[in-house]
């Protein structure tokens, strides 16, 4: 028993030891910079969502509202950042299906909703391209009901707000990623 309770020690003296020896290592992301460099927080703050380039009142202007919304409160945490020093150029589209019809009235009962986006992030500085990516989100969402129209449209409206959340979101972590590490 001894022998074993010996290679137990032995192996966690091992890992306290590699867990020191990588301790320094470990930077949080949005930690604060003490080397007089801009820190993450401060770099996406300078990050400019141009306002929206849809037709006034159309659905694909209320989509593009939402996701700059949830942009600029993932980038800045309120309405406005720092003085821009890259803007983010968004383009998206959208598609919406019927997943499963009711046999005997041909309504649908569940519908998938989907935007595909695609962004583009320019050094205002050189105004050339630095980033350009792609991004998707696709969700579902039942009808309660086959002829309950306004509870099918509240359940759209659900559906495209949820979806832009989701784009936004997969926006802030690449513009994160790119601001921390470069590329």
């Amino acid at each position: 028993m001894s022998l074993a309770r010996t290679r137990i020690a032995v192996r966690l003296i091992a890992v306290a030891a590699l867990a020191a020896l990588t301790a320094g290592c470990f930077q949080p992301m949005y930690a604060e910079r003490n080397d007089g460099k801009p820190g993450l927080r401060e770099k996406l703050m300078g990050v400019e969502i141009p306002p929206v380039d849809k037709p006034n009142a159309s659905r694909e202007a209320r989509i593009q509202v939402e996701i700059r919304n949830a942009l600029a409160f993932k980038l800045y945490g309120s309405a406005t950042g720092m003085p821009p020093t890259h803007r983010l150029v968004l383009r998206f589209n959208t598609t919406r299906s019927s997943l499963i019809l009711d046999p005997a009235t041909a309504l649908p009962s569940s519908e998938n909703y989907g935007i595909d986006a695609q962004y583009n992030l320019i050094d205002l500085a050189t105004n050339k391209s630095v980033m350009t990516g792609t991004t998707f989100s696709r969700v579902s969402y039942d009808v309660p009901g086959q002829l309950q129209r306004f509870a099918r449209a509240r359940a759209f409206r659900d559906a495209e707000d949820r979806a832009a959340n989701e784009i936004a979101e997969n926006i802030q972590t690449r513009l994160a990623s790119y601001f921390y590490a470069g590329t």
